[in-house]
């Protein structure tokens, strides 16, 4: 049976803590890249969603106006 010092101990935790923030640092990274690319499709679709809007209500305020100048005049 091998017996560890508790220096040994100490180097071996630290190097499973480096190995794991490097990892932990890698998949934020990743996080990151996502979060920004589904921002800007979000961006994307909201700008078309506003456009389509500014269509409805256009539209509707056509309509009520066309309705009231041809019933008023």
């Amino acid at each position: 049976m091998v017996v560890k010092t508790e220096m040994e101990i100490a180097l071996e935790a630290l190097d499973r803590i480096a190995t794991h923030e490097k990892e932990c640092g890698e998949r934020w990274l990743e996080c990151i890249l996502e979060l920004k690319e589904l921002r800007r499709a979000t961006d994307n679709h909201a700008a078309r969603w506003e456009k389509l809007s500014w269509l409805v209500v256009s539209s509707v305020f056509a309509g009520v106006l066309s309705v009231i100048v041809t019933h008023v005049g």
